[in-house]
């Protein structure tokens, strides 16, 4: 049985893009007699099928050797194209954690957007979301992974751009499009350079040439830095990180999975590339500076906003940031342990806000409280995704930093001192959504929220329960280091946490302190308006795309289309003045002839 199931993995990635294929008939409007709920319901149960199947594969390929399927596509010549699945404990429990997860946040859409005309499109957008990320958790091919990041990349602009009614949506999906095109094309460079270098695009035949390849120091500079230029743009590290922020007016089931492990795509494919990457030193002080960039500055970023669903984007592409430096510091088993604790507890932390929009009609922070006692149940969710995100002993995110600051801290305490200031900001700013939503006095918009429905329950429920446990999974796979605990290091991971949420909770948790809290006004608008980097990029690329578009403009209008209109206006003038040289008359054309012939004769005497 275990055979079979194994023979057939291919169909893992497919269920979720057969359940987008059913559901085109709601999507489409061909079908509007029953109501979107079939299509709704055909593509839970694809996804159930897949969680089904990938729980299988994860059995049988636990603590087994991993297991190569290729499948030809294109042969013609020396090229020969294939897609190369890898059956492993790695790959098949990646698999199982994105079916879960869309599993749940399709549960969760059925009662957060059970009113919107559109549902039966956005669950056939949800499958193609799965069938993409799916495949990128199962693939062996950096041919086949770009192919499915471009498919992301689509469904991301579809998803984004879902209510395309309004303008700010529409200007939303374009940008968080444009963003990525601008890393894809360069990876392009890089696959393209690989697979000439390499002569082969499966990671694990170029694990082993990049354990012999002779290259020069300046190519292999240039080969990883457009390797890694794809995965800047998906995991929104700087400075291609607009995108997420603005992504967040799409829909929240998709934001769920956007900021949870949609994200963590990028960063799959990184730690997959990770033998090639570490072939450059340059490439590696690029991630650790980009990733300690974006940590840092995200985290600080997310204090200042006031909209619900962004104060905690930006502690996603932080927590990215974070997971870049362990791939620069060639820890590719950290990296994938911080994934994992990062997607279970931001899942539920975006289900929970998710719940409190959805319930009060708003996401600006100033216009929420006291909702701690009518949402008891959003409300524990929320505090136990806010607990994982973060160093409190034993949940998950706890065990991923104690590993990660316990290697690097003989090697770099600036590394160190990173880690703790993004966690310490990050519980500060939990702590402060935490103040402005649940606590203090309830407002006009929050008086009488109730508590959600079944279908959002449900899933909060079930994560929450899923977070809980994540230190026993931990356990049960050996990741916990509890022979070899470094105690120095805990109890500044714990002290940071602390320290993070004691201050946060001297501001937004005590009723003598007036909300929101102002600070210094020069500040705050730095970070609200993310380091005012927008604007410079108005001034700088933007400004010279818009020059030279002109210029362009300028040379085509009167250079180009003006040397053509001045040889049409020649044509034109030398037309019409031939036009009364001809009278029609004989006796003037032989004049002319013999004219010309005595011209001719004497120009031929005169040269001789």
């Amino acid at each position: 049985m275990n055979d079979f199931f194994l023979a057939t993995s291919v169909w893992v990635p497919c269920y979720g893009l057969i359940g987008a294929l059913l559901t085109l008939p709601w999507a489409t409007g061909v079908i509007r007699r029953t109501g979107p709920r079939p299509a709704a319901y055909f593509n839970l149960l694809m996804t159930v099928l897949s969680l089904v199947h990938s729980s299988i594969l994860l059995n049988a390929s636990w603590n087994k050797p991993p297991r190569s399927i290729t499948i030809p596509w294109l042969q013609a010549a020396d090229l020969n194209l294939s897609f190369s699945l890898e059956i492993s404990q790695v790959s098949t429990g990646a698999t199982v954690v994105v079916t879960g997860l869309t599993l749940l946040a399709l549960i969760y859409a059925l009662g957060s957007m059970e009113m919107d005309w559109a549902m039966a499109r956005f669950y056939a957008l949800m499958g193609f979301f799965e069938c993409a990320m799916s495949g990128l958790a199962l693939s062996d091919s950096l041919f086949l992974s770009y192919a499915l990041l471009e498919m992301l990349t689509l469904s991301t602009y579809l998803l984004v751009g879902f209510w395309y009614a309004q303008p700010l949506v529409v200007t939303a999906a374009r940008d968080a499009f444009w963003t990525k095109r601008v890393g894809d094309l360069i990876l392009l460079m890089g696959v393209v350079a690989l697979s000439t270098l390499a002569g082969s695009l499966n990671f694990s035949s170029l694990a082993d040439w990049a354990q012999t390849a002779n290259l020069s120091p300046s190519v292999a500079a240039l080969l990883g830095l457009a390797l890694i230029a794809g995965p800047t743009g998906k995991c929104a590290q700087f400075p291609l990180h607009l995108w997420l922020d603005e992504a967040m007016e799409g829909p929240n089931p998709a934001s769920v999975l956007r900021n949870s492990v949609v994200v963590a795509c990028g960063a799959y494919l990184l730690i997959n590339l990770q033998p090639v990457l570490a072939l450059s030193p340059i490439t590696s002080i690029a991630l650790c500076v980009l990733g300690a960039m974006t940590a840092v500055g995200a985290s600080l970023v997310a204090l200042a906003q006031i909209d619900l669903k962004r104060a905690l984007s930006h502690s996603t592409s932080a927590y990215m940031g974070l997971v870049f430096l362990a791939v620069g510091l060639n820890q590719p088993e950290i990296a994938l342990l911080f994934l994992f604790t990062h997607a279970i507890a931001k899942a539920l932390l975006f289900m929970s806000t998710g719940a409190v929009i959805m319930t009060t009609f708003t996401q600006d922070l100033t216009e929420m409280g006291g909702l701690g006692a009518r949402m008891p149940v959003t409300t524990t969710a929320y505090v136990v995704g806010a607990a994982g995100l973060v160093a409190l002993v034993p949940l998950g995110s706890f065990w991923s930093m104690l590993r990660w600051a316990d290697s690097v801290g003989s090697v770099s305490l600036w590394l160190v001192a990173v880690l703790l200031l993004v966690n310490g900001l990050t519980a500060f700013n939990l702590t402060r959504v935490f103040g402005l939503v649940f606590a203090g006095p309830p407002k006009p918009k929050t008086r009488r929220a109730p508590e959600v429905a079944w279908p959002v329950a449900l899933p909060l429920v079930t994560l929450t329960v899923i977070t809980l446990l994540v230190p026993v999974m931990l356990a049960q796979w050996q990741q916990l280091p509890l022979s070899t605990l470094n105690w120095p290091v805990l109890g500044l991971l714990v002290a940071s946490s602390g320290l993070g949420c004691v201050v946060g909770a001297a501001l937004y948790l005590n009723p003598a302190v007036p909300k929101p809290v102002a600070a210094w006004a020069p500040l705050q608008n730095l970070l609200a308006y993310d380091f005012y980097i927008e604007r410079l990029y108005r001034l700088s690329v933007v400004l010279w795309v818009n020059q030279g578009s002109r210029l362009t403009s300028w040379i085509d209008h009167y250079l180009v289309d003006g040397l053509v209109n001045l040889v049409g206006l020649v044509s034109i003038f030398s037309g019409e003045s031939l036009k009364y040289t001809s009278s029609g008359r004989s006796q003037l054309y032989l004049l002319v002839v013999f004219l010309g012939v005595v011209m001719l004769g004497a120009l031929v005497g005169w040269s001789f």
